[in-house]
C-alpha cells in the first residue's frame, strides 16, 4: 500500500520549497550583481581612527586567562568580565602592576607591545620559572612561564 499524502500538506510543502527557491535565486542574484561591477568605494576609516579590541591571551587557554583576570580584578583594578579574554582592560590592569612591581615605563593603554612583555617577562623570571632573556617577544618559554603564572592565580577566582 503507497504512503497517503493530504493535499493540504503537499501544497503546504510546496508553497515552502517554493519560497525558500525565491530567496536563495534572489540572494544569489543580490551577490552576483554586487561582485559585478563595484561602486567607487571609499576608505572604512584611517588607521589612526581604528583602534582594535584585541584580545592577547599569550597562550593561555579561556580558562587560564579567566584566572588572571581574577587576580587582576581582586588586586589591580580590572573591573570587566571574567571572560577569560586577555583584552585592553584585562592589560591596563595588568600594565599597572607591571609599573609598580616590574619596571614597566610605558602608558597605561592596554597594549601589549616590547614593553609590556619585558616587564611580564621580569615577573615571570623572579617567580614562575622564565630562564630566556628578557627581549620582549612572547616567544614560547614566555608562554609557558605566563601558564605558571595563571595557575598560581586559581586562587582569586
Amino acid at each position: 500500500m503507497g504512503k497517503h499524502v493530504r493535499p493540504k500538506a503537499l501544497s503546504r510543502t510546496l508553497v515552502s520549497f517554493t519560497a525558500l527557491t525565491a530567496i536563495v535565486a534572489g540572494s544569489l542574484t543580490t551577490a552576483s550583481v554586487s561582485f559585478a561591477a563595484p561602486a567607487a568605494s571609499k576608505p572604512a576609516a584611517s588607521a589612526e581612527k581604528v583602534v582594535p579590541l584585541a584580545v592577547v591571551n599569550l597562550g593561555l587557554s579561556t580558562t587560564q586567562a579567566r584566572h588572571v583576570q581574577c587576580w587582576l580584578k581582586a588586586n589591580w583594578r580590572y573591573t570587566g568580565a571574567l571572560d577569560g579574554q586577555l583584552g585592553t582592560n584585562s592589560w591596563k590592569a595588568f600594565q599597572r602592576n607591571l609599573k609598580e612591581h616590574w619596571g614597566y615605563t610605558g602608558a597605561i593603554d592596554g597594549i601589549v607591545g616590547s614593553g609590556t612583555v619585558k616587564a611580564l617577562q621580569r615577573l615571570l623570571k623572579k617567580s614562575w620559572g622564565y630562564t630566556g632573556a628578557i627581549d620582549g617577544i612572547a616567544g614560547p618559554g614566555t608562554q609557558a612561564a605566563f601558564k605558571r603564572f595563571s595557575s598560581g592565580c586559581s586562587p582569586w577566582c
